[in-house]
């Protein structure tokens, strides 16, 4: 069972910043909130909000992505590297495509934890030995662009599949 966000050791770059201290206690949270808050008793499995914001129709998957991309445009303003910042919108893309199948993808977002490892993929590169961190705004704001144009897509395709499926059914 994960632990709760503000129960895990201060990573170096905390210890170093009390702003960098308190975007990551901010960003613990959010992403605990999002991928980890409730738990399943009998199972003892832990989702959170995230998939159960996705069960909502025409605009569930759109709020889940804006929450997520928070951590990354948190990240880039921290000055986290390109390639990671590129993995971390790699994590949303795959929940948020996959999200857009009704019931299946809402499955997967459960089990996928995007936010979790995104916050993971954050601190690890603040406990790099680096000497400062250079904010990448733009490149990240690009990103989410990007996200944003890939859910718009696979949401033109999911209801181009919806209406074949209807018409087939239909017969018309």
């Amino acid at each position: 069972m994960p632990d709760r966000p503000a129960d895990r050791p201060l990573a170096k770059a905390e210890t170093a910043a009390p702003a960098t201290h308190a975007r990551l206690t901010r960003l613990r949270r959010l992403s605990f909130l999002l991928d980890n808050a409730i738990e399943i008793p009998i199972i003892h499995y832990r989702i959170g909000l995230d998939p159960l914001i996705g069960l909502i129709p025409g605009g569930g998957d759109v709020a889940g992505m804006i929450l997520s991309c928070t951590i990354v445009l948190e990240a880039a303003r921290l000055g986290v590297s390109r390639s990671v910042l590129v993995q971390m919108a790699g994590n949303i893309l795959m929940e948020t495509i996959v999200g857009t199948v009704p019931m299946a993808g809402d499955v997967f977002d459960a089990a996928w934890k995007a936010n979790a490892r995104n916050v993971k993929l954050l601190e690890a590169h603040l406990n790099l030995p680096q000497q400062s961190y250079q904010p990448n705004h733009q490149f990240g704001l690009l990103l989410i662009l990007g996200l944003f144009v890939a859910l718009a897509a696979s949401l033109v395709v999911s209801v181009l599949i919806l209406r074949w499926v209807v018409q087939a059914i239909g017969g018309s």
